[in-house]
């Protein structure tokens, strides 16, 4: 199964289980920016622990793999578990929607993108480019994090909240990233 099947089938089995989710990671920047590869689905999900069951059922192995245990590890933890793709090896990670402010307010601002001949809820592109700034940070500086978010910001600069990305580049502690990204952005 290629990756944009892997999402297609993703999609429509938490939307029949009714598990809200968002696209963000590299898929969201490949939609919003530059595409460009990647071997992980990143997809923030609301979900509870009564709601593993079923997804392990839409997913059965030997073709897929959860571990039934971090999945409910990671609801019960605000963490990560992932879904693989045996055959294929591509990977989804399941990223736990938390109480977070800024985990809440992007969530919120998801939007529904027609992309694959399916209706997918992305992570709006501000988010995105935080996002992308925050594990740039965490990741001692990624050059493939900060060139995701800086092909985000050239390519929706016209549409882009900035008042809203100054407040969240501060209060998330990356406002060096964002003042570096605006000076490296060309116009496009």
């Amino acid at each position: 199964m290629s990756q944009p099947e892997l999402l297609k089938r993703v999609v429509q089995a938490l939307d029949e289980l009714g598990i809200e989710y968002m696209i963000t990671g590299s898929i969201a920047s490949s939609l919003q920016g530059e595409p460009r590869s990647t071997h992980v689905i990143d997809l923030v999900v609301a979900m509870y622990s009564s709601d593993v069951d079923g997804l392990v059922n839409a997913f059965p192995t030997p073709d897929f793999y959860i571990d039934v245990t971090a999945a409910r590890d990671a609801i019960a933890h605000d963490s990560m578990f992932n879904l693989i793709d045996v055959r294929e090896g591509d990977k989804v990670d399941f990223w736990m929607l938390t109480g977070e402010l800024f985990d809440r307010t992007r969530f919120s601002r998801k939007y529904d993108e027609e992309a694959l001949g399916e209706r997918l809820s992305v992570s709006a592109p501000e988010d995105t480019i935080l996002v992308k700034l925050r594990w740039a940070a965490k990741m001692g500086g990624s050059q493939k994090q900060f060139t995701d978010a800086l092909r985000v910001f050239e390519v929706q600069r016209e549409s882009l909240n900035l008042a809203y990305l100054n407040r969240w580049a501060s209060d998330l502690g990356l406002r060096d990233l964002w003042t570096r990204l605006q000076k490296e952005a060309e116009i496009i």
